[in-house]
C-alpha cells in the first residue's frame, strides 16, 4: 500500500535522510549521558548520578519519537551502532575525568550542535519539501534540547 499523505516519495526520503541524522545524533548524545550517568564522581555524585539519569531518559523518548517520525513518512529507521556513527555530527570522544562539570561541558556542546541542525531543517522540511508536520515536529524537539542544555548550563555557572 502506497504512503500517501501529501508529500512527495522524493521528498518524503529526503526529510527521513535528515532525520536519520538526527536520530544518529540523538542516540550518541543518550550514550554519552548515559556514560556521564554511570561514571560522575564527586562530592556531588548522588544528585548528578540522579539529573543524568533524568536527562538520558528525555533523550530515549526523542530517539523513539524520531524513529517513529521516520516511520510515519514511510521510510526505516537507522538501527545500528555503525549506521549511527556512519550518520551522526557529534564524535564519541570522551574526556578523561569523570566530574559533573566535565561532563556538562561535553553535553551542552553536544545540545548546541543538535540544535542548530534542527534549526537549519525547520525552513527547508517546510518550504522545500513541503513536510510542514515534521517541521512543526522538530521546532517542538529543538525546544526541549534547548531546555536541557539550559539545564546542563545551569551548573557551569
Amino acid at each position: 500500500m502506497a504512503n500517501i499523505i501529501g508529500i512527495t516519495g522524493e521528498s518524503r526520503k529526503a526529510v527521513s535522510f535528515e532525520l536519520s541524522k538526527l536520530l544518529a545524533d540523538e542516540f550518541i548524545l543518550y550514550t554519552k549521558t548515559r556514560n556521564a550517568h554511570w561514571n560522575v564522581e564527586g562530592a556531588d555524585f548522588h544528585s548528578m548520578h540522579l539529573f543524568f539519569e533524568s536527562q538520558y531518559e528525555q533523550l530515549d523518548d526523542a530517539m523513539d519519537s524520531v524513529a517513529e517520525r521516520i516511520r510515519t513518512l514511510g521510510h526505516y529507521a537507522p538501527a545500528t551502532l555503525s549506521s549511527f556513527l556512519e550518520l551522526t555530527h557529534l564524535t564519541e570522544k570522551i574526556g578523561d575525568k569523570n566530574g559533573s562539570l566535565d561532563y556538562i561541558k561535553e553535553l551542552v556542546e553536544d545540545h548546541e550542535s543538535i540544535i542548530e541542525f534542527i534549526r537549519g531543517n525547520i525552513d527547508p522540511f517546510a518550504s522545500k519539501y513541503h513536510d510542514y508536520g515534521t517541521s512543526d515536529y522538530i521546532t517542538g524537539l529543538m525546544e526541549e534540547h534547548e531546555k536541557m542544555a539550559w539545564m546542563l548550563r545551569s551548573h557551569l555557572k
